[in-house]
């Protein structure tokens, strides 16, 4: 068992102790950050008189030597080391001795796994953002290529009115937009370097902690020491903007099961993203959507889990802070994997347009414009809704749609009707007239891709 703090001990932990505590079968992910963070630190040790340049070389040389035999397979983490932390300063005094152990002066765990967490999320944070960068120019195609695509609108999974698959589309383009500005803020508010602050009360060494934040991409040092080991905030907001993600996912994968059912057959996921019945020939599964909406739960779970552990933790640093680990890191791989899986389906999908038009003209989406028609002929709307009301009535007892019916037919429940009606709710017609911005016609819709298209290039530009 290698650890770090044996002085005060006059026994030897037990093995189930030792087990339950450890942490390195997990943070052994925060490897390469912890590498990064210590030589920041003993570079900034020398630069303050604190150790010898000497001292620092071999540090540094000895630390970047530990990675290239981890990385080349000839160095592996073995369970009787505590932490990544304890592993990596073990291995260096093995290497160079006695100057290995000045490493961690000036420097606590409790600041040192707070700076590698926090330089960890950072990352990954960019990631995601990047993953939804990628999903964001799939949706942009989708859309600028449907612009006349129509489809039902629903609500209450019920058919509403008609609109094109690049409106329905660009909800989601606004949603995952949304979810970038997200990555975009926490990676704002966390971007402080807690390197420094010691076990919970700073110390007596004269460290330059702006320069060391500098050195690692940090916008600055934090500002209490206290609140810099304990402060898991931006994992909370973090896995919250994971949360919301998959929620998004889980709703359009939700959308996309129901599209691909046989009583639909608005859409066909291609086979690279489909699977079959093991006793059903006929079958092609959604799974890799009903695995994103299932794995929904799984991310919501993690925030729990760590809104949970956070809430009765007293200041400062107290070891349930260990448990931040785990859940974040598989939160972070679920996410990703859902992100990449869900971009690559949806890229590949086909759209069945014809079925989709029929599909919105035998659902009465065009009752609204129906009543629209009336009130530009006069009718007041809460008349012209219960005339159409009754027409629609009408059109199920004889088993079709508003404009099957004849002008005589329409007649007999308003002799407002004139043969102007049939050009009035084409599906064409029911969509183009609505031009406010946001809404699905051809015209509106092509300047909100211009919109997103400017958004898009202005990433690639930053």
């Amino acid at each position: 068992m290698a650890q770090l703090w044996g002085g005060r001990f006059t026994k030897k932990t037990e093995d189930a102790v030792f087990a339950f505590n450890e942490s390195l079968s997990f943070d052994k992910r925060l490897f390469y950050k912890d590498i990064e963070g210590s030589i920041a630190h003993v570079v900034m040790l020398e630069k303050q008189k604190i150790i010898t340049l000497e001292e620092k070389d071999a540090i540094v040389k000895g630390l970047t030597t530990i990675q290239h035999e981890v990385d080349e397979g000839r160095l592996e983490f073995t369970s009787e080391y505590e932490d990544v932390h304890s592993f990596i300063e073990a291995k260096l005094i093995d290497m160079i001795g006695d100057a290995g152990k000045k490493m961690h002066t000036g420097r606590s765990r409790n600041d040192q796994v707070a700076l590698d967490m926090r330089m960890y999320t950072r990352d990954e944070v960019a990631a995601v953002d990047e993953l939804l960068y990628s999903l964001l120019k799939v949706i942009y195609r989708i859309m600028d290529e449907n612009i006349e695509t129509y489809m039902p609108g629903f609500t209450h999974l019920q058919k509403a009115q008609p609109v094109t698959v690049a409106h329905h589309f660009g909800a989601y383009f606004e949603m995952f937009k949304r979810d970038r500005s997200r990555m975009h803020d926490i990676y704002s508010r966390m971007n402080f370097s807690p390197l420094g602050a010691g076990a919970l009360a700073g110390t007596t060494y004269p460290l330059d902690r702006e320069y060391v934040a500098s050195m690692l991409g940090f916008e600055g040092a934090t500002l209490n020491s206290m609140d810099s080991v304990s402060d898991r905030d931006y994992i909370i907001e973090f896995l919250a903007a994971l949360s919301t993600i998959m929620m998004h996912l889980s709703r359009f994968s939700e959308e996309i099961i129901i599209w691909n059912s046989n009583e639909y057959r608005f859409i066909e996921i291609d086979d690279a993203y489909s699977t079959g019945s093991s006793i059903m020939p006929q079958k092609k599964n959604p799974d890799i959507a009903e695995l994103v909406r299932g794995k929904t739960g799984r991310v919501y779970g993690a925030l729990m889990s760590i809104l949970t552990t956070m809430k009765g933790i007293p200041l400062a640093y107290n070891k349930d802070m260990q448990e931040d680990k785990e859940v974040t890191f598989d939160a972070i791989d679920t996410v990703k994997d859902c992100i990449c899986l869900f971009t690559g389906m949806l890229d590949t999908i086909k759209f069945n347009n014809d079925i989709m038009a029929r599909s919105a003209m035998n659902g009465f989406t065009n009752a609204t414009d129906a009543a629209d028609y009336l009130v530009k002929k006069g009718v007041p709307f809460r008349d012209a809704h219960g005339i159409i009301g009754r027409l629609v009535l009408k059109c199920i007892d004889k088993n079709c749609s508003i404009e099957d019916l004849t002008i005589e037919e329409m007649k007999e429940i308003s002799d407002v009707f004139e043969a102007d009606i049939y050009d009035a709710i084409t599906l064409k017609a029911c969509v183009e007239k609505r031009l406010t911005k946001g809404a699905p016609g051809a015209a509106g819709m092509k300047e909100t891709l211009k919109i997103y298209k400017k958004y898009l290039e202005d990433e690639i530009n930053k």
